[in-house]
């Protein structure tokens, strides 16, 4: 009996030493226990408010070829809807077609200019709707809607002799337009998309581990006995993924063509070179991690850490312009919220340099601020 009081004390003992050793790591280990504690609180207000799969107030633009108060009182029905957003009203067709093409809109609204006319005397006037279809999920909804609206949004109007106005539902025909992938095909949309994932999980994750995998092998105090200087230090370890992260660049295009038969109408040399600041700006956030970090792991919790706002607030999963004011600030910093863009720009949309450079020049911008920050960072690691 006291063999087994004496086990059991002895027992509880070894525990507590065991338990009281595992919390003082952890209270030294506070970026571990940071991360952990806050990656859920994140999680629930991205997935909570940012993520919108009936998204409204989607910019729209106007051609309009009459002005009357019927299509003044359409233009008003529409934007009552929540579902558009009036930015801009066109002067051309060449005009709306670039704001498309520039992602400044998702709808282009074409009135024609005997629209009033046709109305008042019964035969259903058109009104052509172009919507930006490489994000199917974001114009689905708002495109009911307006087939909703063609059936009530004249009513107030048809009083008197223009009753009989109101039992031709609908009052007007919406011809719609879907541009860029009129078929709603899902990879067309998904695998351009997927590039800059792809790239950005990829080339964050090896350079993450750059700098704590030198410390945890012991191979730091070596290279610090070196001449060699931080900047020649971050180069050497970023160039052969620079190559590698081409090299993937490339399987995925190969593979999209083959496998999906993904359209590609731009031009690749542009997306490769477009691809370059997309490229640097993870590189270097994966090293500014790696100089934060004290080991791997931390080093990995980082990156996942990174990884996640940018896959759920960059338009990849969900519509961009469905998230509240702050989730797009923030996706608007992220590189892979540009590089969705660039990508489905150039294959889909046949964009050139001046429709996607709105979208390079943040990118160029984040690259050499993560590279400062990585630089004085690094540096302070010699000391």
């Amino acid at each position: 009996m006291n063999n087994a009081v004496q086990f059991q004390d002895s027992f509880l003992l070894r525990l507590w030493a065991m338990l009281k050793k595992e919390f003082i790591h952890m209270r030294r280990d506070k970026v571990t226990v940071g991360l952990i504690l806050w990656i859920p609180v994140i999680q629930l207000i991205i997935f909570g408010y940012a993520i919108n799969t009936n998204p409204k107030h989607l910019p729209a633009a106007l051609l309009l070829g009459d002005d009357s108060p019927y299509v003044r009182a359409f233009v008003t029905g529409m934007q009552n809807t929540d579902y558009f957003h009036i930015v801009s009203v066109s002067q051309s067709e060449e005009e709306s077609q670039n704001l498309l093409r520039e992602n400044k809109v998702l709808f282009v609204f074409s009135i024609p200019p005997n629209f009033t006319r046709d109305f008042l005397r019964g035969n259903k006037p058109s009104i052509l709707v172009e919507a930006d279809a490489t994000d199917g999920v974001a114009i689905g909804p708002a495109m009911q809607a307006l087939t909703q609206l063609s059936k009530t949004v004249f009513d107030p109007f048809l009083l008197g002799g223009a009753q009989k106005l109101r039992y031709q539902t609908p009052s007007f025909q919406v011809i719609s337009h879907p541009l860029y992938n009129p078929e709603n095909i899902t990879s067309y949309s998904i695998i351009p998309g997927l590039l800059g994932v792809i790239l950005t999980m990829s080339m964050i994750t090896v350079t993450a581990q750059a700098i704590t995998r030198e410390i945890e092998k012991g191979t730091i105090e070596s290279l610090l006995a070196t001449p060699i200087k931080p900047q020649e230090v971050m180069l050497g370890k970023m160039i052969p993924y620079i190559v590698l992260g081409y090299g993937q660049a490339i399987i995925i295009l190969i593979l999209a063509k083959i496998l999906f038969d993904v359209p590609m109408y731009g031009s690749l040399i542009l997306l490769f070179v477009c691809a370059f600041p997309f490229v640097i700006a993870n590189l270097a956030v994966g090293l500014f991690f790696s100089t934060l970090a004290n080991n791997q792991l931390q080093a990995m919790q980082m990156t996942f850490f990174f990884f996640l706002p940018s896959i759920l607030l960059s338009g990849f999963m969900f519509p961009f312009y469905g998230m509240p004011h702050w989730a797009t600030f923030i996706g608007e910093g992220l590189p892979l919220t540009h590089m969705i863009r660039i990508t489905r720009g150039i294959l889909l949309k046949d964009n050139g340099i001046m429709q996607v450079w709105d979208d390079v020049w943040p990118m160029l911008l984040f690259a050499c601020a993560m590279l400062v920050f990585a630089m004085k960072r690094y540096r302070q690691t010699l000391d």
